[in-house]
């Protein structure tokens, strides 16, 4: 059985952020640390557990995006994934999730694989398309906000339960090969063991350059990011308690809260 996870490296939140000069995306040189997507972390823990349980499975864990998202792959190895592909795409600025699906759609589609795990979303630009958009691409089954799968035991199909609004679940049975997107909460991702990380230093990435024929000729792009507004400050009440009692009462009579 062959299993392919997608993950995305995304700035770390608490790097101090700054929008470029274009206003439509983060800038991604000077002081900004960069990690893994955690909704992929819970998807490659899901794919390693698979492994655990059936024994004969291979995981493969791809990247789409510049030299540095190397780093990502590198600690898929070391989290338990069997090799790491990096399709190089060198671009600045904001990736559309069409282009990363077509690209990861184009190396998959005659790879046999049996299951293709994408984290739920995104965490710089919370979308869910990636997962959906590789699924058509691939004319695949596909099921969003796995909280739950149970592959048969002939390894034809498998049992998930998906995550809908107002707390409910919904199972679904889907043939093998197909993809599922992975809601985080599913599993714990786990430490890199030793051996791994030790393997991982070694272990060379497989590269292959983005192919410009199957990128889609006019890709959604954003129109604009902006910081977000200041909200109104607070006002800071001083003197005897008496004072602050008669300022605040006429602060409440003011807005006519009281």
């Amino acid at each position: 059985m062959k299993i392919l996870v997608c993950v995305k490296q995304v700035p770390d939140t608490e790097s101090p952020l700054e929008i470029d000069g274009d206003r439509r995306w983060v800038r991604d040189d000077g002081p900004i640390a960069f990690r893994m997507n955690r909704y992929d972390e819970f998807a490659l823990e899901e794919a390693v557990l698979i492994r655990e349980a059936l024994g004969d499975v291979t995981v493969d864990a791809l990247s789409v995006g510049p030299g540095r998202f190397s780093t990502t792959l590198k600690k898929s190895l070391e989290k338990g994934a069997a090799n790491g592909i990096h399709i190089l795409y060198e671009t600045g600025g904001y990736c559309p999730p069409s282009l990363t699906a077509a690209l990861i759609a184009d190396y998959a589609r005659d790879r046999s694989y049996d299951l293709i795990l994408c984290g739920v979303m995104a965490e710089d630009d919370m979308q869910c398309l990636v997962g959906p958009l590789i699924a058509a691409r691939l004319g695949l089954p596909c099921a969003v906000s796995v909280v739950r799968e149970t592959i048969s035991p002939d390894r034809k199909t498998v049992m998930v339960e998906c995550e809908l609004e107002g707390g409910i679940n919904e199972k679904i049975e889907l043939p093998v090969p197909c993809l599922l997107s992975i809601q985080s909460g599913i599993n714990r991702p786990r430490y890199p063991s030793l051996s791994n990380v030790l393997r991982a230093k070694e272990q060379k990435l497989i590269m292959i350059q983005a192919d410009q024929g199957v990128i889609p000729q006019r890709p959604e792009q954003p129109v604009s990011i902006s910081y977000p507004e200041k909200s109104s400050t607070g006002v800071v009440i001083s003197g005897t308690p008496e004072q602050k009692a008669e300022q605040l009462l006429a602060i409440l009579h003011e807005k006519s809260l009281l």
